[in-house]
């Protein structure tokens, strides 16, 4: 009992020296849920629903971490401790210091091995790092990776001893808006719509173990009106004779079953599909089970939905956004996705998915994901709640000229990226929308903002449209126009307008990309007291939301001369910016999301619009 007691003692000694090497970075105002966040239990959902396997171990935590001169090859010795999956700029990182291209970031941490690893294979994964990633395990080269906004996965088996602990050694450089890669929003002077540098982990880290066979993805796409969805697999280290069983569930009852051979497609039908829409989310489980001679090898649980999105036209001819098969106007905020203590990473799912939750109740079933990835758990809320989700490409390389108006195709203007820059962009935008291609609620890609790095547009295009045919394509959200993609989509602020439906609409969708932007600063919830910015703003909440209800009018008007979509400027503040719906802290709503609601039902009514 005396050991016991001894051995207790020593592990809340232990424990509690760890919470005093951590703590948030004063100085910026924060979210509910920075209080909530404790080293030992750091974002420790499940990372990847659309893809989940029992055994996986989270690595997120305390980490050590250096800042070393670009030349150097490793650290003469640890700083401290950061917290990750945050980054290092970050209040709840516990740092809070800038890197820049002139500088390494290093990460070190330990780890041990799952009791039933024998003769199996360790798959280490990251949810996203900023930017260029090396990998050592052991002291060893594990693998290289390129790009701030995508997972990727390696298998770490070979460099693992056969027992005891194991290193782990990340390191990291990214030069910010210093280079040509794609960044979103990030500048190393942060200032107006430009915000804080994001260098590092961002997203969880975290182990799998899995046979030496088993499933590293799935494509699934959904046909509603033939009543299927189609399921090709991908396995590793596939055996002659292995098969892959799929199967659909409603719940607890089996919908129905298919085998295939690897490298093959299954076509699951789907009788009498419950349709997945923002009023009604429906989704199906999906179980992949990797089978040789009647044992099971690998098994991965998923989900689908069965929803369309395509064009169509209305009665007087314009082309519509339709969603199966109907017209539903898309109505969402211009979403940052960012916070004032994690930057990039939200401080825990419940905050995640707040943000989801709080814009439905505000009156949107849209979401426009503005240059930025989120991690895979907000897409999971999204499908499960009912959000449809524009989700752009991130720029990066800006510099070419922006006209802001869709008007004669001859002058509009491409940049002419270098072989590096091009090929980062090709490169990030490919694995985006591999990693995302089975989330229902995404029914658009944005390959580009404005101008913002905009090149080669009708390749770009068609080559999005290529790799994914069941979703629409807005070639460039508000940016130069050319005669591509299935919509034509202004930016106009503060008040809501549209590209001429009598000029566009027999070719694309009519949209309109961004407006709004209306400012409200609130006392003690902004980043910073002076010199903040809106696109036009307002001393009490009240005149604001006049001006709102104004808007909601006006997109009633438009809606029925041919109008399809818009994004409203924006779901929160962002440091500087104060035009959001909400404080960036997510403490106050300037307006009761009820009154938002009320005033935008009106977009939704469906006699607005008569398809053919």
């Amino acid at each position: 009992m005396r050991y016991m007691k001894k051995l207790l003692l020593c592990l809340l000694i232990a424990t509690a020296a760890r919470a005093q090497e951590w703590k948030v970075v004063p100085g910026k105002i924060t979210t509910p849920w920075s209080e909530k966040v404790t080293p030992a239990g750091v974002l420790s959902e499940y990372p990847r629903p659309q893809f989940a396997r029992a055994n996986w171990k989270n690595l997120n935590g305390l980490w050590n971490y250096a800042l070393t001169p670009k030349s150097d090859s490793k650290p003469a010795a640890w700083e401290g401790k950061i917290l990750v999956p945050f980054a290092i700029e970050s209040a709840l990182s516990g740092v809070g210091k800038t890197v820049g291209k002139d500088q390494l970031l290093w990460y070190q941490t330990g780890f041990s091995l799952p009791a039933n690893a024998k003769g199996q294979k360790i798959l280490l994964h990251f949810g996203a790092v900023d930017w260029q990633t090396d990998v050592f395990v052991n002291g060893q080269a594990a693998g290289t990776h390129r790009g701030g906004f995508d997972p990727f996965t390696l298998d770490i088996t070979p460099y693992l001893r056969k027992s005891g602990a194991q290193e782990l050694v990340v390191k990291v450089w990214d030069p910010t808006d210093e280079g040509p890669q794609p960044r979103g929003k990030q500048v190393k002077k942060p200032e107006g719509i430009w915000y804080t540098p994001v260098t590092g982990i961002w997203q969880t880290v975290w182990l799998e173990t899995v046979s030496p066979t088993y499933l590293s993805g799935a494509k699934q796409t959904p046909d509603i009106d033939k009543g299927v969805l189609t399921v090709t697999p991908a396995l590793e280290n596939a055996q002659p004779g292995d098969r892959i069983r799929i199967s659909a569930w409603d719940g607890g009852s089996k919908v129905t079953e298919e085998e295939v051979e690897a490298g093959a497609t299954a076509t699951l039908k789907i009788g009498q599909a419950k349709l997945w829409s923002p009023e009604s989310p429906f989704l199906y489980d999906l179980k992949l089970s990797v089978v040789r001679k009647g044992k099971t090898l690998d098994e991965v649980q998923s989900y689908f939905a069965m929803r369309k999105i395509s064009l169509g036209k209305d009665d007087k001819g314009t082309l519509r956004m339709l969603l199966n098969n109907r017209f539903v106007f898309q109505y969402g905020p211009l979403d940052q996705g960012w916070w004032p203590d994690g930057l990039y990473t939200a401080p825990t799912d419940e905050a995640l998915k707040f943000d989801v939750e709080k814009t439905k109740e505000m009156g949107f079933n849209m979401i426009r994901k503005h240059i930025k990835v989120e991690p895979a758990r907000w897409y999971y809320h999204c499908d499960k709640l009912g959000m449809l989700v524009w989700q752009d490409m991130p720029s990066g390389d800006l510099g070419n000229h922006w006209e802001p108006r869709p008007g004669i195709v001859g002058r509009a203007t491409d940049q002419n990226r270098s072989a590096e820059s091009e090929r980062a962009y090709r490169d990030e935008w490919n694995v985006i929308i591999n990693a995302l291609y089975n989330n229902p609620c995404i029914v658009v890609w944005v390959p580009f903002n404005e101008a913002w790095g905009q090149f080669k547009t009708p390749e770009i295009t068609e080559w999005t449209m290529q790799k994914d045919p069941s979703r629409l394509v807005n070639s460039a959200s508000g940016g130069n126009f050319y005669p591509v993609g299935h919509i034509i989509d202004l930016h106009n602020y503060p008040d809501p307008a549209m590209p001429d439906p009598a000029v566009y609409g027999n070719k694309q969708a009519v949209v309109l990309g961004e407006f709004g932007g209306l400012g409200l600063p609130v006392d003690g919830h902004v980043w910073q007291q002076k010199n903040n910015w809106g696109y036009q703003s307002f001393k009490t909440p009240e005149d604001l939301f006049k001006k709102y209800a104004s808007f909601m009018d006006r997109l009633e008007t438009l809606i029925r001369q041919g109008l399809s979509a818009a994004v409203y400027t924006q779901t929160t503040d962002v440091e500087v910016e104060i035009n959001g719906l909400m404080t960036y802290d997510r403490k106050v709503m300037k307006n009761p999301a009820r009154s938002l609601y009320e005033v935008s039902r009106k977009l939704y009514a469906p006699g607005l619009v008569v398809i053919r």
